[in-house]
C-alpha cells in the first residue's frame, strides 16, 4: 500500500516517466507516512482518441465520489 495508477496521453520518454513515478512515490510516502518501498506506481499511456472510453467512462465518471482532485473538463 499504496498503489497509484497514472494514465496519460503517449509521448513522454521512459526517463521522464521514471522520474514522475519516483517523485510521486516519494511524496506519497512522506504525506501518508509510509515506507517508500510500500509504494507502487504504474503509468499507462492511453491515446487521445481512446481517452473518453478507456479513462473517462471507465475510471473517472463511475468513481466521481472518490475523486479528491477532479479534472477541469467533462464529456457532457
Amino acid at each position: 500500500m499504496p498503489h497509484v495508477e497514472i494514465k496519460c496521453y503517449p509521448g513522454r520518454t521512459e526517463e521522464l516517466k521514471r522520474k514522475c513515478a519516483e517523485r510521486i512515490a516519494e511524496e506519497i510516502a512522506d504525506i501518508l507516512g509510509c515506507n517508500i518501498s510500500s509504494v507502487s506506481v504504474v503509468i499507462k499511456e492511453i491515446p487521445e482518441a481512446e481517452w473518453k472510453e478507456k479513462v473517462w467512462d471507465a475510471d473517472i465518471a463511475p468513481n466521481e465520489k472518490y475523486l479528491y482532485k477532479k479534472p477541469g473538463y467533462t464529456y457532457e
